[in-house]
Order: C-alpha cells, then structure tokens, then sequence
C-alpha cells in the first residue's frame, strides 16, 4: 500500500473566496508521480487551535501532512507559532536562516517583522528553496509550506527527493456520447472485480452542448488498470457508443 498524505490549506482569504487555491491540485498531482496517496483534504481559518487541533489529528492518522500558508512576516502568519504547540516545542530563532535573510535584505530592511520569519519550532529542519530565502519546514511528519504558489511549488520540489516513493499512480480514460445513469450498472460491475481501484464516472457538456462521460480507472498496478480500462471500453460498445480514449478535450 502507498504512503498515506494529508493536506492542510490555512488561510481565511481562501475560505472567504478572496484567493483560489491552487495548492491542492499541484500537491495533489506531484504525490500521485511520487507514489504517495493524498487521502484528505482540510482548509481551515487562520485561528491558533483549530491550527493545532487539525495538524494533531492529522498526523497521528497519516505519513505524512503538509501544510501551506500562514508563514510569511504578518501578524496573521501564525502558523509556525502553531506547529510549535502542536508539537510541545518552543519557537526559537534558527541562526542559519536568521543570517540568511539578514544578508538578503540588508540589516536596515530586516525589520522585527521579518525576523519572524527565522523562527522555527526547536528541533525543525528548515526547507530550503530557490524561490525564497525565507524557508518552510519539516517537523516529524509534518511538512510546513509557504501558501504563495510559485514559492509552494519551489520548496516542494527540494523536499520531494526525501520522501518515501511508491509506484505512481495511473489512470486510464474512456469518453463516449452517452450518459452516466445509463453506464452505471455495467461500472458498478466492473468495480465489483476491481476492489482495488478508484473507478469514477464524470459526465460534461461538449461546447455543442452534447451529453457526454468520460470513465475512469486509477490505481497503482499498470495491469489491472489495463484490464479494468479494457472492460470500460467494451462497456461502451455494448451500449452501442464508440468510445474515445483520454481525458476530454478543454473547449
């Protein structure tokens, strides 16, 4: 079985509608390449123990929990101060980053606001990245990024190389003109000898404005995912739809 992973989304602005997330489909797609299973998916407010609670429960349940946001030099940015009491530990600065920012910024510029941003839980080992001096961090299971995207993606990729891998998860997709109610019982079916995989049925609309599915099956064993892909497309046909392979076309 894969390594289980839980994603923590903290940012008021994201559940006041102010920002999209665009955290979650990236860490989504990066831990399926690496094997890695994301299970769940919190997005919680900026408050100190909903932070806590959340990021303690989740990582007694899970190998791993990331978390984005909350980590620049503003008086909501709290969630360093956060991990810290989840964890029991105090929040001390970590001189090697302190230095660094210090030497970027210029003595002047690197104002007590910034500074917080060289504050780590004790025991934290920070998550160096090329987009931003200021770094996330890794504590036990839990790894802490930043929420800005570009930046997020940056120290993602500089932790990935330390996760523990597993074979990739693989989908196979077929489409046809038809809908859903009328696939379901045959899916449903084909479910029944797949126990292990994720089987999903996702209808849309052409730009025509044609009715359509598209059947998919994920999993992390290429031959049974090409054979439960195999009995989707003959499901197709016996419907009396010639299907198409792949997702749908983005209109």
């Amino acid at each position: 079985m894969p390594a289980k992973a839980c994603l923590v989304v903290i940012g008021n602005e994201i559940l006041s509608g102010r920002t999209q997330d665009a955290n979650t489909i990236f860490i989504a797609r990066r831990l399926a390449e690496l094997g890695i299973a994301l299970e769940s998916v919190h997005i919680i407010p900026d408050r100190a123990a909903r932070i806590v609670e959340t990021v303690n429960l989740c990582r007694a349940a899970y190998d791993y929990v990331f978390t984005t946001g909350g980590i620049g030099p503003t008086h909501d940015d709290i969630t360093a101060r956060c991990i810290a009491d989840a964890f029991g530990v105090q929040l001390t600065v970590h001189q090697e980053t302190f230095d660094a920012l210090m030497h970027a910024m210029g003595a002047e510029k690197f104002n007590a606001a910034r500074q917080r941003m060289a504050y780590l839980p004790h025991g934290a080992q920070p998550i160096k990245c090329a987009a931003s001096v200021a770094p996330g961090f890794r504590i036990g299971n839990v790894y802490v990024l930043a929420g800005v995207p570009r930046i997020m993606q940056s120290m993602f990729d500089a932790l990935a190389p330390t996760l523990q891998k597993g074979p990739p998860l693989i989908s196979a997709t077929w489409r046809g003109r038809i809908g859903e109610g009328a696939l379901a019982a045959g899916l449903e079916n084909i479910q029944s000898r797949f126990a292990e995989l994720d089987l999903g049925s996702y209808p849309y609309e052409s730009a025509a404005g044609v009715h359509s599915v598209a059947l998919v099956a994920k999993g992390y064993v290429p031959d049974r995912v090409a054979a439960a892909s195999q009995e989707i497309r003959q499901l197709f046909l016996e419907l009396g739809v010639t299907p198409e392979e792949g997702e749908p076309p983005v209109d």
